[in-house]
């Protein structure tokens, strides 16, 4: 549902250190994931960037909706008819993309998945779809209609044809969850990247804190800041790529939940936050909500920041984050 912003990972090289930092890239939850870690050797690297791919994968398999397989996709089948007992791992990450909706007012919304896509942004699209078609479209969307039992452990969706979906947040908790397995293994400082989805830990072999390079979506070949990132998350989400012009007004291919039409007025949003589950959903979550409120919302939550970028190049960003501009 979202276009992500790739980010840069700024790496310095190593000075008077044994260790030095190892990277795979490779295709994981249908996207680009690049695990970076700091190891004394090539082996011990190898060992746990494997750890790393086998929890993504695992991740993968549980919250997965288009796997047949999948609790997700059971839960989705079940729509309407009976509740479904679930994993207490998948319960709780269920348990908490709710209570970011109610914390967004529903601007995130994991139920996102039941809306009709009536909407393209490959650029046939030239003007809007009819009022009702619109509102037919979210009918079925809808966090309060997602009912849990935590005494049994079961989701159920009230409404037949109702769906869930993690496109917003799934990728952020399999960066965590990997990020987490590392550490209890050992594994002193490292990188997550989800495609954009940064969660990184401990320093670069040198010392030095992690670096990320945001690029600025009006030339995504240049980059315009540059900010420390130091046992913490950061996600951008961007519609630079995937959006549609109608009627000379740009619109993004996120849509809110909540009305079925597409936002407008911001380019990207780039949340940081202790997880990146959490930044994940909130990158979502402002593009929705808009500048204003966006930044207001933000302002209200300790340890997150943001900064956003509109339409026409302008910088705004949350009260205590400070950005150095290249």
């Amino acid at each position: 549902m979202k276009t992500i912003i790739h980010l840069f990972i700024i790496l310095f090289s190593v000075v008077c250190s044994a260790q030095k930092s190892y990277k795979r890239t490779l295709k994981l939850m249908g996207c680009r994931f690049e695990i970076t870690v700091v190891a004394n050797q090539a082996t011990e690297a190898t060992k746990n960037i494997n750890l790393a791919i086998s929890e993504i994968s695992r991740i993968e398999k549980l919250i997965s909706s288009w796997n047949v397989n999948s609790q997700t996709s059971l839960i989705n089948k079940y729509a309407g008819i009976k509740p479904v007992k679930i994993d207490a791992e998948l319960f709780n990450l269920i348990e908490r993309a709710i209570y970011i909706s109610k914390l967004t007012d529903g601007a995130f919304d994991i139920s996102y998945a039941s809306m009709d896509k009536i909407w393209k942004f490959d650029g046939s699209v030239t003007k809007m779809p009819l009022e009702h078609e619109i509102n037919l479209s979210v009918k079925k969307v809808g966090y309060q209609n997602i009912i849990l039992d935590k005494n049994n452990n079961t989701i159920f969706l009230k409404l037949k044809g109702m769906k869930i979906g993690f496109g917003a947040i799934g990728k952020g908790y399999a960066a965590d969850k990997a990020k987490m397995l590392l550490i209890s293994k050992g594994v002193s400082s490292g990188i997550i990247n989800a495609s954009g989805d940064m969660n990184a830990w401990g320093k670069q072999p040198d010392g030095v804190a992690w670096k990320i390079g945001i690029t600025n979506p009006l030339d995504k070949n240049k980059i315009f800041a540059l900010l420390p990132i130091e046992n913490s998350a950061v996600v951008t989400s961007g519609n630079y790529e995937k959006y549609s012009t109608i009627n000379g007004k740009r619109y993004t291919h996120i849509i809110d939940p909540r009305t079925g039409y597409p936002c407008s007025g911001i380019i990207s949003v780039t949340v940081f936050a202790p997880k990146a589950e959490l930044a994940d959903a909130l990158a979502t979550s402002v593009f929705v909500m808009g500048k204003e409120v966006g930044i207001n919302r933000i302002n209200q939550l300790p340890n997150i920041e943001c900064i956003i970028i509109d339409n026409n190049g302008n910088i705004s960003k949350s009260k205590n984050i400070k950005i150095d501009t290249l």
